[in-house]
């Protein structure tokens, strides 16, 4: 996996903790209809700060064990702080991206990836290291993008053109803002099942959570972005200024991306 594009940092573990409330409902409810239960044996791919992991946790119990991979130091070791203070010890800690990863065969229930494929190179390889960690009858459950639907009202000139900036900003990391479209033609080659494919699309006003979650993304990367060479100095500016100007107009409203579901079993 290239170096994660959005950064490892406090701020940014920040950022993911706020996301995760914005998005719960939504991946809890796709949990749900993977049949996650009790005394399952999970494995969270890109675990990040733990947050999915958590609630993982809580549905499988103390029967249950559910494996964090990720290959963030800062990530990894805030989660089994986390896990220190809670008492938890049934959760097992791997530091490394999944392509590089020692993994039991045929030994999870169940695989859980949100955010995490499309920032990867090579996803049939990233998805056949899971195949094989995945026991017969396992289910694996990936969110991820089809990056269409950001849109904001007022709609301005300017704004028009971040969602292309924002694909162009996951690409320069050697990602596919679009990979949702793709993983059931992978599922296909790798003799997975494809059993759930939902899009998900949040919208809200000025004071909703959806439009503080854009609104943490844009702020926070559009210099990000200049840096790495998809917009200009300029460009940011202008956009960081467009922004704040709209941001919290009386009647103003934001859609979010598109975020899949998908599911499968092998």
């Amino acid at each position: 996996m290239s170096d994660y594009v959005l950064g490892v940092n406090q701020k940014e573990l920040e950022r993911l903790e706020f996301q995760h409330g914005v998005w719960k409902d939504v991946t809890n409810d796709f949990i749900s209809r993977c049949g996650v239960s009790r005394g399952m044996k999970c494995l969270d791919v890109g675990a990040g700060p733990g947050f999915v992991s958590l609630d993982l946790l809580n549905i499988v119990g103390n029967d249950g064990e559910v494996t964090a991979l990720e290959p963030s130091k800062l990530y990894s070791e805030y989660f089994q702080n986390l896990c220190k203070e809670k008492g938890i010890t049934n959760t097992k800690f791997v530091s490394s991206n999944i392509e590089e990863a020692d993994l039991p065969e045929n030994y999870f229930d169940f695989v859980f990836v949100r955010w995490v494929i499309g920032f990867v190179p090579d996803p049939e390889l990233f998805l056949s290291k899971i195949y094989s960690a995945l026991k017969p009858g396992g289910t694996i459950a990936i969110q991820d993008y089809n990056y269409e639907g950001l849109t904001r009202y007022p709609q301005t000139e300017i704004f028009k053109d971040v969602p292309d900036a924002v694909r162009d900003y996951y690409r320069k990391g050697g990602g596919n803002p679009y990979i949702a479209l793709k993983i059931p033609e992978l599922f296909r080659k790798l003799g997975i099942t494809l059993t759930d494919y939902k899009p998900n699309i949040k919208a809200g006003g000025k004071d909703s959570l959806v439009f503080e979650w854009v609104h943490r993304f844009l702020v926070g990367h559009f210099s990000s972005m200049a840096n790495l060479g998809v917009i200009s100095a300029r460009e940011a500016d202008e956009m960081f200024q467009d922004w704040l100007e709209h941001r919290y107009q009386t009647d103003a409203v934001i859609f979010s991306p598109i975020v899949v579901d998908v599911a499968g079993k092998k």
